[in-house]
């Protein structure tokens, strides 16, 4: 069976200085080079990851998120996971690091969490 790729989408945030990347298909071992290539060269102030047409990660997609929180976290800036589904957020919480993150349910409510 093939690997499915992981397409990933770029988008201005709807406010200036916020970023949006959608991904679509599976984070895993063989996809996430393009991921970790554009979380490294991200410099928007609020990052917002729609995973909501991701069916499902692997130990090696867990850690290229927590590696994306940690490069928010350390420079003072936003990291948001939006639409996850039950299987990804099972396997955050497994992992033990969905204390990590803040999930919102779309872009929209992202926004209204950093205004908060």
């Amino acid at each position: 069976m093939p690997q499915e790729p992981l397409v990933i989408e770029d988008f201005p945030g709807p406010k200036e200085g916020h970023r949006i990347l959608r991904l679509t298909g599976p984070l895993t071992m063989t996809t996430l080079f393009d991921f970790q290539s554009r979380i490294r060269s991200d410099s928007s102030r609020a990052l917002l990851l729609d995973l909501s047409n991701v069916p499902y990660v692997d130990s090696a997609g867990i850690g290229a998120l927590v590696g994306a929180y940690v490069t928010h976290q350390k420079d003072g800036r936003s990291l948001y996971l939006i639409g996850v589904n039950d299987r990804v957020h099972s396997a955050l919480k497994v992992t033990r690091v969905e204390q990590f993150f803040q999930f919102v349910d779309s872009v929209a409510a992202a926004e209204q969490a950093i205004k908060a």
